[in-house]
């Protein structure tokens, strides 16, 4: 076997952007705003809950429908506003930590939401709550597909 060529340590690093090359990768890829997501969580959740309803005939299956996406969107909204809030942005640390606890204030409402749905959901249809549960979690995917693109420059 012949040995692998030496690559020199300097050569193997990635260059940084100049301020230019990184504004306009910036530009060309802006964030995504996470209630962009939680507006598509919703919307999902009333298109679900109004065709449970019309499918079923049942207007219970389309309340419980709603529930389980909106026990998504309401802590989806407040780990929205934890991350948008102003010591998210200090550094590195504090918005790590921010994420841990607003990602478990989100788990702990979703999961006390789901408590209390048989008391606030007269008529409650567990497999119609699931169903709109998890198609307002896997709204994530198609909200950053139909996020609001760049606007092009023509030249």
């Amino acid at each position: 076997m012949a040995p692998l060529p030496e690559d020199d340590e300097q050569e193997s690093l990635p260059k940084p952007l100049t301020a230019e090359q990184a504004r306009r990768v910036r530009e060309q890829n802006p964030p995504v705003s996470p209630w962009w997501v939680v507006a598509g969580q919703a919307g999902v959740g009333l298109v679900a809950a109004l065709l449970g309803w019309l499918l079923t005939g049942r207007q219970s299956v389309g309340w419980s429908v709603l529930y389980g996406a909106f026990a998504v969107v309401i802590p989806a909204a407040v780990f929205a506003r934890g991350l948008t809030g102003r010591f998210s942005s200090i550094n590195a640390g504090t918005a790590a930590v921010g994420f841990l606890l607003w990602e478990m204030v989100k788990i702990a409402l979703t999961i006390g939401l789901l408590m209390v749905a048989p008391r606030w959901v007269a008529g409650l249809s567990w497999p119609a709550l699931l169903v709109g549960l998890i198609l307002a979690m896997k709204v994530y995917w198609v909200a950053l597909a139909f996020a609001p693109r760049p606007k092009t420059q023509s030249s």
